[in-house]
């Protein structure tokens, strides 16, 4: 098992400071409770009566029959079952929506400053009121689609835990640090950090202060690791470097009343119930949460000249039916070498039939080291030509050409996905972040002189020809 030692404002969350994982992306994996040893059954996932009268509950990730590799699920042993709760109703969802025609499509390239956290005296928000739709598409309803979510907020869901029906959450904090309590355990998820919550494993998250980051939010398929094809056995994320928690349970009464909050078809539901939902005394399965340290990955380069393609830097894929075309990848641009020779090093110009959704975690991104700020986000829809701005240009094609740090001190992310993702209102218009002089950026790129050009082409070749 691996540790993490927790920030002292955290430390009265979990017993003695430190939360325990176990390694390995995708792993049976089998964890109790130390409080109470024998509470895994032996040999059968659901006798007649329980170690210490648990119920047992079976977590499906994936249809029954599915091929094995892609069969998921979990057994849990837990104090009360979860249907234990009173009707769902509707709840206000505040931003939330999966409403893609809110307002008209707009194919411009956009850029959002930092998006704004309120400050408790102003408003208490929690991981879930304070989640805000930026852009999206497709249907819950059908599973088939993604959204991409903001959250910004101030305080920890207090006897409230949430539960998503539509899809799983890849969760990137920007600013403070999570404490993220399931089912399965706890889990501290910090910047420069990720965690998957995976289809209707329930949660609830406690920070301490403003705390800022992004969602991924994909319908009906998993996040997986890329194949590797030539690259071979080892490199980009590895497998053993995921971490998921160990079982961590609380008996404990809310006569007040816990809330469970559902996202279901696109919309919020709440439940009461008269006690904690994080009750699982045991469990053992491959459906899990889990984190993932966006430092432990081993980057692939190109060592000789131009560039190889981003997909390189892939560290979570949810993959459609067609192969090779994701639903979504999970991609980022860490710290490594640049060497290629001869070579204009940062992004080149691009039109993609891909939409490229970025945030930045910390640091400056090298193809916009202006504008393009931490805790804020770009979009570059289908086709919508991109690349660095006029001063990354003019400064890559002077540069002498040596062995340099690319990104230190950096760490920004991209979500691209098939789909073509439409804005929210509240994206565009209710934010007030939108950065409309985005396109300023390109403005002083200026055009080539073909004339001049040739010129020095022509002279540089009569220099290179023999005499006579």
């Amino acid at each position: 098992m691996r540790e993490a030692s927790i920030p002292t404002s955290f430390i009265v969350c979990v017993c003695g400071g430190v939360l325990q994982y176990m390694s390995g992306f995708g792993n049976e994996f089998a964890s109790e409770d130390p409080r109470c040893p024998g509470a895994l059954p032996e040999g059968q996932n659901n006798p007649q009566v329980c170690p210490y009268g648990l119920y047992a509950e079976q977590l499906s990730g994936s249809a029954f029959t599915c091929p094995r590799p892609t069969n998921w699920r979990s057994w849990l042993y837990r104090i009360l079952p979860s249907v234990r709760h009173t009707p769902f109703h509707p709840i206000d969802q505040g931003y939330l929506t999966h409403k893609w025609d809110e307002v008209e499509p707009d194919p411009n390239q956009l850029r959002w400053k930092p998006f704004a956290i309120l400050k408790v005296s102003q408003k208490k928000l929690d991981f879930v009121s304070g989640l805000h739709t930026l852009c999206g598409a497709g249907e819950p309803k059908s599973r088939n689609g993604i959204a991409v979510h903001i959250f910004a907020c101030n305080t920890s869901m207090i006897n409230r835990c949430f539960y998503n029906s539509d899809g799983d959450f890849l969760i990137v904090p920007q600013q403070g640090n999570l404490i993220i309590t399931t089912e399965f355990g706890k889990l501290l998820v910090e910047p420069n950090e990720i965690c998957v919550i995976q289809q209707g494993m329930r949660f609830s998250v406690e920070v301490s202060g403003e705390t800022r980051g992004y969602v991924l939010e994909v319908y009906g398929v998993h996040f997986e690791l890329p194949d590797l094809g030539p690259i071979g056995a080892n490199g980009l994320a590895n497998p053993r470097d995921f971490l998921v928690p160990v079982a961590w349970y609380e008996n404990r009464q809310v006569p007040e009343g816990y809330t469970v909050i559902n996202k279901y078809q696109g919309r919020l539901f709440a439940a009461q119930q008269d006690c904690s939902p994080f009750n699982v005394v045991a469990w053992h399965g491959n459906y899990t949460p889990y984190k993932y340290n966006l430092s432990n990955f081993m980057v692939i380069n190109a060592v000789a000249f131009d560039h190889a393609d981003p997909s390189i830097f892939t560290v979570l894929t949810a993959k459609s039916t067609r192969p090779g075309v994701a639903v979504a990848d999970f991609v980022i641009f860490p710290p490594r070498w640049g060497v290629a020779d001869g070579t204009f090093r940062p992004p080149y110009y691009h039109r993609n039939c891909m939409s490229e959704f970025m945030g930045l975690i910390k640091g400056h991104y090298e193809a916009k080291e202006g504008g393009f700020q931490p805790g804020g986000a770009s979009l570059h829809s289908i086709m919508t030509p991109h690349g660095p701005d006029a001063e990354c240009f003019e400064k890559a094609t002077a540069a002498k050409l040596q062995p340099e740090r690319v990104a230190e001190g950096t760490m920004a992310f991209m979500f691209e996905s098939s789909f073509n993702l439409a804005v929210t209102k509240w994206g565009l218009e209710t934010s007030h972040c939108l950065d409309k002089y985005y396109y300023k950026c390109w403005e002083p790129l200026k055009k080539t002189c073909l004339c001049a050009f040739g010129l020095l082409i022509g002279i540089a070749n009569s220099q290179l020809s023999p005499p006579g």
